[in-house]
């Protein structure tokens, strides 16, 4: 499946499609350790929505934020309460900008 494959992907290769496929999904990327969070209503944009799940993203219903693992998924590992807070955290556009 290819939801399952592109979860590896690179952060910076997940950054780039988004960059240029999603511009304003990539205005809001956040950068947690290697994850890429997106903090948008969940049904705000049915294209966008359907294009990021295919990408490999998923709705993380506790945090309320897109999230895709950048081949940094560790599913049994105990989680902060704040990633950001552990591995820090960036947005993408202040650094490269679109």
């Amino acid at each position: 499946m290819k939801y399952n494959y592109n979860r590896e992907l690179p952060t910076n290769t997940v950054l780039e499609f988004l960059r240029k496929q999603l511009p304003e999904q990539y205005e809001l990327a956040e950068i947690v350790g290697k994850w890429i969070w997106l903090e948008f209503p969940k049904a705000s944009n049915r294209a966008a929505v359907n294009t990021l799940y295919r990408l490999g993203f998923h709705w993380n219903q506790r945090r309320c934020v897109w999230q895709h693992p950048c081949g940094a998924c560790a599913p049994f590992a105990s989680h902060p309460q704040d990633p950001r807070s552990k591995y820090g955290s960036y947005f993408a556009a202040d650094m490269n900008p679109a």
